[in-house]
């Protein structure tokens, strides 16, 4: 992406924040083993699976949210969108998960790399052309914005994991 516009340097901040946070939580879950994944951050509350499932349904979606591609893994989202953690669903192994996260982020970046500054301004896939006329801000940037916030949020939960 060039960044000799300050529009283009912003997203691409913008973008290296997301890329960071992905990189933690790659760092992370590739250190944590198959048994601190499957603890809770604290107790009573998500497990590190249920949570790297639940990261890389949210990311898989980005897919349709942002572009006309197909997502990867739509099964995720039964057990990481619309359950509960311990729901008593069949859950991938944490082998899997991770090699899912790995694919679906490094699909991402290939659209990502790809986009242009003007195409971060458009809508995303989920508001129509009217609201959108009212409310420009609810862009593909914006988008990627909330969900570095997301993944943020949850790398912290999951740090806890670390013994």
């Amino acid at each position: 992406m060039n960044t000799t516009t300050p529009d283009a340097l912003v997203i691409k901040m913008l973008l290296n924040a997301w890329h960071n946070e992905n990189k933690r939580i790659t760092d992370l879950i590739t250190n944590l083993t198959d048994e601190q994944l499957a603890a809770e951050t604290a107790p009573g509350r998500n497990t590190g699976m249920y949570l790297l499932g639940h990261l890389a349904a949210v990311n898989d979606n980005l897919f349709k949210l942002l572009t006309s591609s197909e997502r990867l893994h739509p099964e995720l989202d039964v057990v990481f969108l619309h359950s509960k953690d311990k729901s008593g669903k069949p859950m991938p192994s944490a082998t899997e998960l991770k090699a899912y996260w790995n694919e679906i982020n490094a699909g991402l970046s290939a659209i990502f790399n790809a986009m242009q500054p003007t195409d971060w301004m458009e809508r995303h896939n989920s508001v129509s052309a009217e609201d959108f006329a009212k409310e420009p801000h609810r862009n593909k940037l914006n988008v990627i914005i909330s969900r570095t916030i997301h993944q943020s949020y949850h790398l912290g939960q999951m740090n806890y994991l670390k013994k």
